[in-house]
């Protein structure tokens, strides 16, 4: 009878410790605050105007990411959008990503098919599939806070943390955050003894960017003002009362915002043009060389003439014979001064800018860089009659970051 015999062996069998892995998809967006809407995008709109990486306090950034852990999906603790100095993992974690569930952009959540846009691979093994045991889709929406607690330059990116390890997606951007923005203004506006019925011009001034080097901020720029007075008791009058009127009341607050009036009115001035008097003050030209002399009580007394590299006012339909353009009225900034207050306007009395931003349209030569300058004129045309001194009063400059 045979005899038999037999032997065992243990096995051991240890499963890797997989760190998860994360990859972007194509569902990136910038999106505007509630608190100062741009030239085109409101509340919540993406930022489509935003050509330069600098972000301002309530803007968002937001990515949809796929995390991946071999083990299985649990293991990843936390999925969130970082901010530091240096790229990679470990930076300061700022808000917590959302796990997407349901259907994503058309793929049904589980066993979809991958959003092709992840181009998710493990070296060369390219993943084709969903599995939800192991992948989940984050939204992670990121927003700016203030500048006391995020101010200067630094890398954003999302990070996937598991048991075994962290990740982050292989795009790290770099946003300069609340950068300081400002103005410069070079010279001083003077005119000194002028006599009534005739024109005098100042001497040039410079209107900068000055917003933080390296952040590149670009400005939209405009102009306002109001009228002029004699801050002494001197008895002034010009021509009709103690008043220096700074431009025609046609470029009221009332009607700034308003592209009306006819472009048959360019050249016209306010004595000969027939189009709506109320709304045409974008293509009345400046009066201060003609109507400004005389004793008309209401009409331009103080125009300007600017340039910028390859542009100037010379171009605006309000533009008188010198290329010096009128001002609009305003203490305040207000989104009424679209295509109404630019220091250069280009031609055409509407939305008609040639420098065009994602469909948007800016008026080329009104857009500068930090650093860059607009050089500008004044030009007055002093009524007759007048007397007095008039210095209470004020031209502003303004800058919106694009």
């Amino acid at each position: 009878m045979a005899v038999s015999v037999g032997t065992g062996i243990g096995i051991d069998v240890t499963t890797e410790e997989f760190p998860p892995m994360i990859w972007q998809c194509d569902n990136r967006i910038v999106v505007e605050d509630c608190v100062e809407e741009g030239r085109d995008t409101d509340c919540t709109n993406k930022l489509v105007e935003r050509i330069e990486n600098y972000a301002f306090e309530g803007e968002q950034i937001g990515w949809r990411v796929l995390v991946l852990d071999k083990n299985k999906i649990e293991e990843v603790q936390d999925v969130v959008a970082t901010i530091g100095d240096v790229q990679g993992v470990g930076n300061d974690i700022e808000v917590e990503c959302q796990r997407v569930t349901g259907s994503v952009r058309g793929t049904t959540v589980p066993n979809g098919t991958l959003l092709a846009s992840c181009n998710a691979r493990i070296l060369e093994e390219q993943l084709l599939n969903f599995d939800d045991n192991t992948m989940a889709y984050y939204d992670c929406l990121f927003t700016v806070e203030t500048p006391e607690s995020m101010y200067g330059e630094y890398f954003l990116t999302v990070e996937a943390i598991g048991v075994d390890g962290e990740a982050t997606m292989d795009e790290n951007e770099y946003w300069f955050l609340n950068p300081i923005i400002a103005l410069t203004v070079d010279g001083d506006v003077s005119f000194e003894d002028v006599r009534p019925g005739t024109v005098s011009y100042s001497s040039t001034i410079l209107v900068g960017n000055d917003a933080d080097q390296g952040s590149g901020v670009l400005m939209d720029m405009f102009i306002s003002g109001t009228d002029f007075y004699d801050p002494v008791d001197s008895g002034a009058r010009c021509p009709d009362t103690n008043q220096l009127q700074l431009s025609d009341s046609r470029r009221s607050p009332s009607n700034v915002g308003q592209d009306g009036g006819s472009d048959a009115c360019s050249g016209q001035g306010s004595g000969t043009c027939s189009a709506d008097e109320n709304n045409g003050h974008a293509v009345y030209d400046c009066q201060a060389g003609t109507l400004g002399l005389t004793n008309d009580p209401n009409t331009d007394h103080l125009c300007y003439y600017a340039t910028n590299g390859a542009y100037s006012t010379a171009a605006a339909d309000n533009a008188d014979l010198e290329g010096y353009v009128p001002i609009v009225y305003g203490d305040v900034f207000t989104r009424d001064f679209y295509n109404d207050a630019e220091i250069i306007r280009n031609a055409g009395s509407d939305a008609s800018g040639d420098l065009v931003i994602n469909t948007i349209e800016y008026h080329a030569g009104n857009t500068l860089s930090p650093g860059a300058e607009i050089a500008l004129n004044f030009k007055l045309g002093m009524p007759e009659p007048c007397v007095g001194d008039f210095s209470s009063g004020d031209i502003f400059f303004w800058g919106e970051a694009i």
